[in-house]
């Protein structure tokens, strides 16, 4: 599986090439899948421009892409959406339109919380495990560890040359995932190395505006589609999926 993420924290400040209302998001979901990409994630954003929980602008957003895209979407659920780990369950509880699966970051106060009212709703659930972080003593200890979709291993590390090292700690402190399946990623500097990474290992992975602006030879990226079809064709994964 190869997730494209469209747009993360990163806004018109990052680029005109971020998308964020629900109709630029609809069409980066498309260009994306069209380049190969088999799952979405998303960070719907409020008329400010800021990451939302919001019924209102996730229904927006949601049928938006889906009018586009049949692959399965997601959205965060990070604590920078909703601080009070309280009213982000209660968002979550008046949510109109739901989306396939949502992220939970383990290491953030209210995880098990999150994580109990989108499975309560049939909403499949990533354990966001970040790197240097205590999220995996967190997902080890937990009752959902059994009923995640997945888990989200994310190397928080931009350094490119201690990334992959990060990302292997990572793993085996996870112990690959206690069972679940593992997407791997990385972020700005990180991003490229720890995908290489998947690759060898056979791990799904992501791609996309949220995780880096860059293209491997450093080059700026003119759109999602660009870096998913550039991790399928340099790394391998078109002819796996042949």
């Amino acid at each position: 599986m190869v997730q494209v993420c469209l747009n993360g924290a990163r806004g018109p400040a990052d680029g005109g090439v971020v998308p964020v209302s629900p109709e630029a998001l609809a069409d980066a979901a498309a260009e994306a899948v069209a380049a190969g990409a088999t799952d979405i994630h998303v960070h719907p954003k409020s008329p400010c421009g800021q990451d939302t929980l919001s019924p209102r602008v996730l229904a927006a957003t949601l049928d938006a892409i889906r009018a586009r895209v049949s692959v399965p979407i997601g959205v965060t659920t990070g604590a920078w959406t909703e601080p009070d780990p309280v009213a982000r369950v209660l968002r979550i509880r008046t949510w109109t339109l739901l989306p396939d699966h949502a992220s939970v970051n383990w290491h953030e106060p209210g995880a098990e919380e999150v994580a109990t009212a989108l499975l309560d709703r049939g909403v499949g659930v990533e354990a966001g495990i970040w790197s240097g972080t205590d999220g995996s003593a967190r997902f080890a200890a937990s009752p959902h560890r059994c009923q995640v979709l997945r888990v989200l291993a994310e190397v928080t590390d931009p350094d490119p040359s201690a990334a992959e090292a990060s990302a292997r700690v990572l793993l085996s402190d996870l112990d690959i995932g206690h069972g679940r399946p593992v997407l791997l990623h990385g972020e700005d500097g990180g991003a490229w190395p720890v995908l290489r990474l998947a690759g060898r290992l056979g791990l799904a992975t992501r791609i996309g505006l949220e995780d880096t602006l860059f293209l491997p030879n450093g080059e700026r990226a003119l759109s999602n589609a660009q870096l998913i079809a550039e991790a399928l064709v340099q790394y391998g994964w078109a002819q796996r999926s042949s």
